[in-house]
């Protein structure tokens, strides 16, 4: 049995903002004297991919995926999270409109949960929905840190009225273990609709030029893929009988990939983004989804046999990327088919009939890559300015109850599944087609185009708003939202 060890990678790395604040606030005294909902305790172990292939890292209560938590919507929780580390780490409840403080972002004043220590925090869990819960810390170039480990796992947060129209759910969470840093080339176009913009093309061209460094910087390459912490082909096939309607959640828990998922022979019905009811429940064919991204899509289990689940990248399918799905009474060698292409278009699940609601402000954000500029790493800015964890800027003011429509620009080639802390956001325009009703905590912005979206402006606090690929987040792709 080999045992496959990532080595600590010696390249440019941003220092972590270390905070030395023990436990504090309302948060650490709410329920201190009563037991905790839920115990998270985050320390180094080894996960087995297959028995040829097992990968160390950090996890939480030493497994792959976290366990899955369920809250109730509305009713408070207690989590007692243990750090069995050397190195001060964050918990971010992603997806969730709770306060500050526990949000689990260091630049929005969350304290971190001390090397060899613990913090007590407490919430009223919501929105209701798949949910998910992961480290927030700054990587830089150490592949052994932040959404590179292990430290992701579900959360399901149970509405008040549960319509139930299927007989089963299966969480699926997908991730690449053992990363390593490679110089980056042009990312793949084909997960999304629209076209680019010839003037975001040029101002990316131009931005090329004039930098000092021409070739690109370094992007993460990884060896191992996996399913809810096993390659395909090992650990329990999902096993289904004729006519199930199972809903599979399913979550990209990766630092910086793209993920695809199809079945063959069956067909997913979309009936929610990120954990929120779609208005337009939609049929397609495969599922895109962005880092950080999930999707709820029933699919009923019309098609007998032995079949791949799994990606369409061939090579990371064949390196683990995938599940079997067992009909009862089948047997032989799970068989893959790969779909047609398909471009995942957030339109078809909102409203185009009824526009969204007029904002207040418009806020516009031109995302713009500098290669290779930091040590060998892209360096990313928005208008112009990359996030400084000295001076915390940019920043931008917002007031209590107003709605703000954000529309961004990429002029890079880069997917950018963009992510707002702490709210939801409605989906307004992508890639030049209007909508409205689907709402969302990440998108994927695609190479050379333009979105919108708007978010009301009703959890007061600071508010961060970043790229969700680790890399980009980590080297400039960031900044807060501060309420006046």
């Amino acid at each position: 049995m080999n045992i496959d060890r990532r080595s600590l990678l010696k390249y440019a790395a941003l220092a972590p903002f270390v905070s030395a604040v023990a436990p504090i606030g309302r948060t650490a005294q709410e329920g201190a004297n009563a037991k905790a909902d839920y115990t998270l305790r985050i320390g180094t172990a080894l996960v087995e991919l297959s028995p040829e292939h097992i990968a160390s890292t950090t996890l939480y209560n030493g497994q792959f995926p976290g366990p899955l938590l369920r809250f109730k919507e509305g009713q408070r929780v207690v989590v007692d999270v243990h750090n069995d580390t050397d190195t001060p780490e964050l918990v971010h409840w992603h997806g969730q409109m709770i306060p500050s403080d526990v949000d689990g972002a260091a630049e929005e004043g969350t304290p971190f949960v001390p090397a060899r220590g613990s913090r007590r925090i407490s919430f009223v869990p919501r929105p209701s929905g798949f949910r998910f819960y992961h480290t927030h810390v700054v990587a830089g170039g150490d592949l052994n840190r932040g959404t590179y480990t292990g430290q992701a796992g579900p959360v399901y947060i149970e509405p008040q009225h549960n319509p139930g129209a299927y007989d089963r759910e299966v969480f699926l969470v997908m991730k690449e273990f053992a990363p390593t840093l490679s110089r980056g080339g042009d990312m793949a176009m084909d997960a999304l609709a629209g076209a680019p913009i010839e003037g975001l093309q040029q101002r990316g061209q131009a931005a090329d030029k004039e930098a000092k460094e021409k070739t690109k910087g370094f992007e993460v390459d990884y060896e191992l893929f996996a399913i809810n912490g096993r390659m395909l082909g090992h650990g329990d096939p999902i096993r289904v009988k004729q006519g199930e309607r199972v809903l599979f959640h399913v979550l990209n828990a990766s630092a910086t990939e793209i993920r695809s998922l199809a079945l063959p022979g069956h067909i997913f019905r979309i009936v929610a983004l990120d954990g929120n009811q779609v208005p337009a429940q939609a049929e397609v064919p495969l599922l895109w989804l962005g880092t950080a991204e999930r999707v709820s899509a029933l699919v009923t289990m019309d098609h007998p046999g032995v079949w791949v689940m799994g990606d369409l990248a061939d090579d990371d399918r064949r390196h683990g990327m995938g599940v079997v799905v067992e009909y009862a009474g089948q047997k032989g060698k799970a068989q893959w088919v790969k779909p047609e292409p398909f471009r995942w278009d957030y339109t078809r699940f909102g409203k185009t009939a009824v526009g969204p609601a007029l904002p207040a402000e418009t806020i516009e954000i031109t995302i713009l890559k500098h290669n290779a500029a930091l040590g060998g790493f892209n360096q990313w800015t928005l208008n112009g300015e990359a996030f400084s964890m000295q001076t915390m800027k940019p920043r931008y003011s917002v007031r209590k109850g107003a709605r703000y429509r954000l529309k961004f620009r990429n002029a890079s080639d880069d997917i950018h599944p963009l992510h707002l802390h702490r709210h939801s956001f409605e989906l307004t325009r992508i890639a030049g087609k209007p909508t409205a009703g689907v709402i969302k905590d990440v998108v994927m912005l695609g190479g050379f185009q333009e979105l919108e979206f708007d978010f009301v402006a009703d959890n007061p606090g600071m508010t961060l708003f970043h790229c969700h690929q680790q890399l980009h987040m980590d080297f400039g792709f960031m900044a807060l939202f501060d309420y006046a």
